[in-house]
Order: structure tokens, then C-alpha cells, then sequence
């Protein structure tokens, strides 16, 4: 069993940005997503991660394919607001502004299944 304590913090660069991966356990994961104004994510889904994001600076277009929708529509968030994406959603994140996205989600850090992406990472799920 794990102890109490200092944690290290992991950051990952993105061609987006980067993440900061500052909690991570076998039962849930904290990042924090910095996205640059004018850069996306991938259009992707996952099997089994539980996710829900906080939009804690900026403005994003958050797409998401909701259920009995065909297509992708924009739920544009600003700061304060919150969005949960449940395993088999279609989503991905849009920076209208440079922003920063609090994380929760569960464990499952590749769990990633990329439909398109303006990076050339389709169909991976490697960081």
C-alpha cells in the first residue's frame, strides 16, 4: 500500500501543448492540460476511461457526439465550466484561447482511440 506524501509531477509534452500528470493511482488520475490558442486534440474515444474536465483558463470548443446524435457539436466552455465524458464518447478539444483544463478521470492513461488528428497520431493511443 502506497503512503502519504509528496507526489512527483510528470510533464508531458504535446503538440498541442503539454500535460501535467500530478496524480496517478490505480484508482484515478489528476492532469492538467495546457492547450495553445488555434491547437486541437485528437477526435477520439475511449473503451473504458471515465472522464470529466474543468476549464479552469481560457475559452475551448469542446466537440462531443452526445447520445442519439450523429455528428460532433460544439459544447463551447469557458472558464468555470465542466464536462463529463463517459467511455465510447467521440470528443475532442478545441483552444479558442490559450487554456488550461483540470482532468479527473479514471487510471486507463492509454485508453485512446484517435479517429483524426492534425498530427499524424491516428489510431495510436501512445502519448
Amino acid at each position: 500500500m502506497a503512503m502519504s506524501g509528496r507526489v512527483p509531477v510528470k510533464r508531458v509534452e504535446k503538440p498541442w501543448g503539454h500535460e501535467l500528470i500530478w496524480a496517478l493511482t490505480d484508482r484515478y488520475c489528476g492532469k492538467i492540460l495546457h492547450i495553445k490558442a488555434g491547437h486541437s486534440l485528437s477526435v477520439q474515444y475511449h473503451n473504458v476511461k471515465d472522464e470529466t474536465v474543468h476549464l479552469l483558463t481560457g475559452e475551448m470548443r469542446y466537440w462531443v457526439q452526445l447520445p442519439g446524435d450523429t455528428e460532433l457539436r460544439d459544447q463551447r466552455l469557458v472558464t468555470g465550466d465542466s464536462f463529463r465524458i463517459t467511455p465510447g464518447t467521440v470528443h475532442y478539444m478545441e483552444a479558442v484561447t490559450d487554456c488550461d483544463v483540470l482532468e479527473a478521470s479514471t487510471p486507463e492513461l492509454d485508453d485512446v482511440v484517435r479517429l483524426k488528428d492534425r498530427y499524424g497520431r491516428e489510431g495510436t493511443s501512445t502519448p
